[in-house]
């Protein structure tokens, strides 16, 4: 009897270990105007949830703004700090993974990037509606689309109050919140 329960204790174990080691990476965001909580998919997009990671790892993201907020399209951060500089230190691009199967729909995070596919480095958006036009249409290279990784799960409210703060145009930035918005923190939680 022993033997059983001991052999059955030992399944509950690994099965619990298992389950622990395949659940999906979760980031915490610690804003001025509250906490976003994402879970990355590296099943879908490995590439970007590797990169993203690396730059939460080294606090890359640490005291940076979301400085491009458009209501109703999406909030866009993690490359400039308050005033408007690019954060230094930046890793090469990577491969954009937006062919991913993953679409840009409300609350799900993704690489901004330049014309250039491949260009993604350090900055992300999040998007506050379904936005298909940044999808992924096969054979059409002027739609590769943009890199979905991974989505709020908590804190969809603070995205939102993020959308909506007065925004103005300082330099040649666009959609500036007229009081930054600090992403004061990033880590992993999962």
């Amino acid at each position: 009897m022993n033997r059983i329960l001991f052999s059955f204790m030992a399944l509950i174990l690994i099965f619990s270990l298992t389950s622990l080691q395949a659940a999906n990476p979760r980031v915490l965001i610690k804003t001025s105007k509250g906490d976003i909580v994402l879970e990355l998919f590296p099943d879908k997009a490995p590439i970007t949830v590797k990169n993203f990671l690396s730059y939460v790892d080294d606090k890359f993201y640490d005291g940076t703004i979301f400085h491009r907020v458009i209501k109703g399209f999406m909030i866009q951060g993690g490359g400039l700090t308050p005033d408007l500089k690019p954060k230094p230190e930046k890793k090469p691009p990577i491969k954009n993974e937006a062919n991913n199967g993953l679409k840009n729909l409300r609350g799900t995070i993704a690489m901004a990037r330049t014309q250039d596919i491949d260009s993604a480095t350090c900055q992300f958006f999040i998007n506050l509606v379904d936005n298909p036009f940044l999808d992924h249409v096969p054979g059409d290279p002027n739609k590769f689309g943009y890199a979905v990784f991974g989505k709020v799960v908590q804190g969809m409210e603070v995205v939102d109050a993020i959308a909506n703060v007065p925004t103005t145009t300082k330099g040649m930035y666009r959609d500036v919140p007229v009081d930054p918005v600090l992403i004061i923190s990033v880590s992993r939680i999962q």
